[in-house]
């Protein structure tokens, strides 16, 4: 399949939306896609914080617990491209209400749960419509802002994953302590249903919502017939379980391996999860602030996002630290250094392809992360309980530094003259 003609190059959006974009509001509608990031990443950090309790009630081992938390990711893989599909076809406005709705009744179905199963079941089904938050939000940003705060925009959004990740440690454990683990998994349910009517009230008027035409007119096979999907897609499939190793496993990692307790986990596990914050915000910054001084798009992406992903290969130095507080220092350097990269990936989304696209492709991009996401949990259950963390270890270091390579070789479009020239 040809390429997408270099007049659809996603840097621009349309001008009634970004004339509007220039107002106040436009900050305060990123501020609510980031508030439902952060919940979604309270409630998906739920299940790790979790997860010593959960493994005593519901007998389960390593392997067992790995089989949730994929179970999440498998749903989080199937539902990607419908929703994406869906912020294309109906707008952020309708498309985010109607999924947080969704996400937020199977998040407090989690309150009944009685073994293993049920929870790897409803987990799934949470996941299958908790991904429309990351399409959704790419959405709302591609049509608000333009080229030059876009990726900072993104960033700030992107952030919101790890500010729910800082916020959840004593959340849940405050929670668990005083009222047990299943109100802990209520807790986001409610915070979820309390965002949506605001949500609705401050979009109302959603311009930009495509047609049918717009998206009919691009089926998944045009797509998948480019070389820059594909580089987008490969790049979040290294990059993507990266993170999410560190949400789901990290708790478990200084519980059983560093014999650290629930309540110190608790104090001290949210700190490299607010470095993640510094990262996100100030990858999205760089790349801005580059970009204003004539540095081309092509060239912002390769400085801030291998410098990032070169970093990420700290991951290798944590099962060899001497404490556990040094083993946080060097996870709280990879974590900042991780969102500060996802911060530029998602950007790259925006770069290589139109606004009207772009809720299938961050959709398609999550499909391919959820293949990863689906196994690496499965893959460390084992390596874990067979072996130890440290092959785990080594295997996320080089993980976001071969995604980056792959999006460069294969993303085509950045070699293209619009590209390697200063905006």
């Amino acid at each position: 399949m040809a390429e997408l003609k270099s007049g659809e190059v996603g840097t621009s959006a349309a001008p009634s939306d970004l004339d509007r974009g220039g107002s106040r509001r436009r900050w305060v509608i990123l501020a609510l896609v980031f508030t439902i990031i952060v919940i979604n990443f309270i409630d998906r950090q739920t299940l790790s914080m979790l997860a010593p309790v959960l493994r005593n009630i519901f007998h389960l081992s390593n392997e067992a617990y790995g089989r949730i938390v994929a179970a999440l990711q498998f749903g989080m893989m199937s539902g990607e491209f419908p929703m994406g599909w869906l912020m294309d076809r109906w707008g952020a406005r309708l498309g985010l209400t109607a999924a947080v709705l969704t996400w937020a009744g199977f998040t407090g179905s989690q309150f009944f749960t009685q073994s293993g199963l049920q929870l790897g079941i409803t987990r799934f089904w949470m996941g299958s419509t908790e991904v429309a938050s990351y399409s959704g939000g790419m959405k709302t940003v591609s049509r608000l802002f333009t080229e030059k705060d876009r990726t900072l925009a993104i960033g700030i959004f992107n952030s919101g994953s790890v500010v729910g990740t800082t916020v959840a440690p004593l959340l849940v454990v405050s929670l668990l302590n005083h009222f047990g683990f299943r109100v802990a998994f209520l807790a986001p349910a409610i915070l979820a249903f309390c965002w949506v009517p605001i949500w609705w009230r401050i979009q109302r008027g959603e311009s930009g919502r495509p047609n049918a035409q717009d998206v009919t007119g691009t089926p998944i096979k045009t797509l998948l017939g480019q070389s820059s999907a594909w580089a987008v897609m490969l790049c979040r499939m290294m990059i993507g379980p990266v993170i999410q190793f560190y949400w789901y496993w990290l708790p478990s990692y200084l519980f059983s391996a560093r014999h650290m307790s629930l309540m110190s986990i608790g104090l001290v596990g949210w700190i490299p999860f607010f470095m993640g914050v510094v990262g996100g915000v100030s990858g999205g910054a760089s790349a801005g602030w580059l970009l204003r001084r004539g540095v081309s798009i092509y060239n912002t992406r390769r400085i801030t996002m291998y410098f990032s992903s070169a970093l990420c290969v700290a991951s290798l130095a944590v099962p060899w630290m001497p404490t556990a507080g040094w083993a946080l220092t060097v996870v709280s350097l990879v974590v900042m250094a991780h969102n500060f990269l996802s911060a530029n990936m998602y950007g790259a989304i925006a770069d290589l392809f139109p606004v009207k696209l772009v809720g299938r492709v961050t959709g398609l991009t999550g499909v391919s992360g959820g293949v990863s996401g689906f196994l690496l949990p499965l893959l460390t259950g084992i390596l874990v309980d067979r072996v130890s963390y440290k092959p785990v270890f080594v295997i996320i270091a080089f993980m976001p530094l071969f995604g980056t390579v792959a999006l460069f070789l294969l993303g085509r479009r950045y070699r293209q003259p619009a590209m390697q020239q200063a905006p």
